[in-house]
């Protein structure tokens, strides 16, 4: 993208009113501005990202696990066996997110899908007597549904080494196991996603200003937006004004608009999570895995710390990735700072968070227990869903930084969430992303919600996209 990062001068975009400023270079605002572009063409926009490049956080492919999440294994989505209304809108979400995409390869305003999604089973594999009665009860509740119905469940060892010969190398007999297995599942490169939406954009017209950070917002008298900020590489400073403003900067979403002043986010908190994953390229373990297996969280453990064995492809390139094990930061991103926890605590917050904290207290202990972990303990984790891993095989990596939202809550003061929220000014001109997973995969669905409350004149034109 060096092409589009050319300085921002008063000859360029400050003194024109931008009609939409996209703030982040991640899926998010690049799903935006794809959306946009195709419905507005006539219309400037521009997208600030701080860093070099776009796609350099929870886009990024190694920063996430790749799942088309679409409801298939993932079982925090359905504590519950009998109660498929989770698992279903997510599926109906991610099935607008390919429609979405294939429209745009079709149209040829977008890179091939081949680079993108990726054929891959979604699989849940779970062990143990009382699991296993969850899982078959899952099954059957889903298998009824039309968007579930080519699942498939067994509780046959043998059935099992077949979809997943990785699983059941080295186990010992006896043990109670269920896998479910549905084959048109994917893997996806939200990297290569992110810069083909953005590629879109741009051949509508849009600018990509890398390395500019925006850090202060400003409703002026005549409703028109401020946006100011600085050049990360020269430390000049940059002003533009524009008539819509998006914040999709994943952590730092939060303080840009406390910093906008907008009352809808008064009371909200953001508390981060890190991840770690185990991750091999040894093309004979690749070779013999070819799924997604989800299994059940741990005791107290986040929904987004489901472990998961997943077969990758990123840049053409085969790899295995298992885990993820938490780890804690004060950053919001991983290209953070230490400090960014702090920028975020208001008086109105303070209270908020400190209440989800001590209701979470389990996610507190198991949080601590991941801090504590040694590599060995780790390693004991992916030797559950394979028993013949050698730990000279695997590199451990360090992958992204989600900033979890809690919001105020008049019984319980405040609550800590676990999924995506989007939040628009109550004169539709500013908007933002809070929260994390499963946000990437259903980010058509999350954007033209938003089209319908800040553009509703575009919204029949955008309604296409959802049939």
């Amino acid at each position: 993208m060096a092409n589009h990062s050319a300085r921002i001068t008063k000859a360029d975009d400050a003194q024109q009113i931008i009609d939409t400023v996209l703030i982040g270079g991640g899926i998010m605002s690049a799903t935006l501005g794809a959306m946009l572009a195709r419905l507005r063409p006539d219309r400037s926009m521009v997208l600030f990202e701080r860093l070099g490049d776009i796609a350099q956080e929870s886009s990024n492919p190694w920063n996430n696990a790749g799942t088309g999440h679409s409801g298939l294994c993932e079982l925090n989505y359905m504590p519950d066996p009998d109660d498929p209304a989770k698992a279903v809108q997510v599926a109906e979400m991610f099935q607008l997110s390919r429609r979405f995409w294939a429209e745009l390869v079709e149209a040829g305003d977008s890179a091939d899908s081949a680079t993108v999604v990726n054929p891959t089973p979604h699989m849940d594999v779970v062990f143990g007597e009382r699991d296993v009665a969850y899982l078959r009860r899952r099954f059957e509740t889903l298998c009824a549904l039309p968007l579930f119905a080519d699942m498939r469940y067994t509780e046959d060892p043998a059935v099992i080494a077949e979809w997943a010969p990785l699983v059941m190398a080295g186990r010992a007999p006896g043990e109670p196991m269920a896998a479910t297995r549905y084959e048109g599942g994917t893997d996806i490169d939200f990297g290569a996603l992110t810069r083909a939406l953005a590629a879109t954009m741009c051949a509508a017209g849009a600018r990509i200003r890398l390395g500019r950070e925006v850090t202060g917002l400003r409703r002026d008298t005549d409703g028109i937006w401020t946006v100011t900020g600085r050049d990360r590489n020269t430390d000049a400073r940059f002003t533009v004004r524009a008539r819509f403003v998006f914040v999709g900067a994943g952590g730092y979403a939060l303080k840009l608009l406390q910093r906008a002043g907008i009352p809808e986010v008064r009371g909200y908190a953001v508390f981060p999570f890190g991840a770690q994953f185990l991750r091999t390229a040894d093309p004979e373990l690749v070779a013999r895995h070819d799924a997604k297996i989800y299994g059940q969280a741990a005791l107290g453990a986040p929904p987004m710390s489901v472990p998961h064995l997943d077969k990758r492809v990123v840049g053409g390139e085969e790899s295995l990735l298992f885990g993820p094990y938490a780890t804690f930061s004060t950053r919001l991103l991983k290209h953070g700072r230490r400090i960014d926890l702090f920028t975020t605590l208001r008086r109105r917050n303070l209270v908020v968070l400190l209440a989800a904290a001590v209701q979470n207290l389990g996610l507190v202990g198991y949080l601590i227990g991941q801090l504590l972990a040694t590599r060995t303990r780790k390693f004991a984790a992916l030797q559950r869903f394979y028993p013949g891993a050698d730990p000279a095989d695997w590199e451990l990596i360090q992958a992204g930084q989600r900033a979890q939202l809690v919001i105020p809550d008049p019984r319980r003061v405040g609550v800590l969430t676990f999924g995506t929220e989007l939040v628009t000014g109550a004169d539709g001109t500013i908007a933002g992303l809070l929260g994390a997973s499963p946000g990437a995969s259903t980010a058509p669905a999350i954007m033209l919600e938003l089209l319908e409350r800040c553009f509703p004149e575009l919204s029949e034109q955008a309604a296409a996209w959802s049939r």
